[in-house]
């Protein structure tokens, strides 16, 4: 069942990315996203619990490093409240090979038992979605940001642009790459996590890129010279890149106490 699953996922992706999907990746990294949502206190404390004794510990011994685990701002006011897992791959075959793996560690299956066992009636969430993404080529590594205060105090924001079209999708990809905008984040200190395209999601087409903040004030002032700045001006005003963003979305997240970013 795996395997065909495995399989096909190769042929959409390549039906929609080419086979350069594959072929690159052993040089080009990937990020999946998991978003637990749940409903009470009950189910939050077993995923923070399977998190933090069971899951990161297990992805550090694979040898994956700086998984990051965020909590939307104001997240126990919202209807939806969600967990963000960001974690970091060297290659496709890292990620499909990694549930195996798990199930064959036994500190894993020891620490997360609560979770893991977890019975119908009392599931530790409500759904969980998965988001797989392809890293841009400009930024091709995970950067750990370089903030100085406390984990508790700090935004980090993720954000989404869908494309109206997969060809001028392409192009507000292109904008952000060749046409300078990650340059422009980097020259004002928007301390960058990463950078890339959604290659398996509900929403596509997609970019989704994540930065960061000591704090509330802090982004404010960063995106506010942002939008003022002649060179985003001038890229912006750009006939080519115009309408290449049907929908996006922000999300400003605070990360947990056991995040490893």
């Amino acid at each position: 069942m795996k395997f065909r699953f495995i399989v096909t996922l190769a042929v959409l992706l390549s039906s929609i990315y080419g086979p350069q999907v594959f072929a690159q990746s052993k040089k080009t990294p990937f990020y999946e996203i998991k978003v637990y949502h749940f409903e009470n206190a009950s189910q939050e404390e077993l995923i923070d619990d399977y998190l933090k004794n069971a899951f990161l510990p297990a992805m550090n011994r694979k040898g994956i490093q700086n998984v990051g685990v965020f909590k939307p701002v104001n997240n126990t006011l919202s209807e939806d409240k969600r967990i963000y897992v960001l974690v970091p791959f060297k290659s496709t075959k890292q990620f499909t090979d990694m549930s195996e793996q798990l199930a064959k560690d036994a500190m894993y299956n020891e620490n997360g038992k609560a979770y893991l066992d977890a019975s119908y009636n009392k599931a530790p969430y409500k759904r969980m979605e998965s988001i797989f993404i392809k890293a841009f080529s400009l930024m091709p590594n995970m950067e750990v940001p370089a903030l100085k205060n406390e984990l508790s105090k700090r935004v980090y924001e993720l954000r989404s642009y869908e494309g109206p079209t997969e060809k001028m999708y392409t192009r507000k990809v292109e904008m952000f790459n060749t046409g300078g905008e990650i340059s422009l984040f980097k020259r004002l200190g928007f301390n960058a996590v990463f950078y890339g395209s959604v290659i398996a999601g509900s929403r596509m087409p997609n970019l989704m890129y994540m930065t960061t903040f000591e704090d509330m004030a802090a982004r404010d002032e960063h995106w506010n010279a942002f939008r003022v700045d002649p060179e985003w001006k001038k890229l912006s005003a750009m006939e080519y890149y115009k309408n290449t963003v049907s929908k996006n979305e922000t999300i400003l997240l605070n990360p947990t106490n056991y995040s490893q970013i």
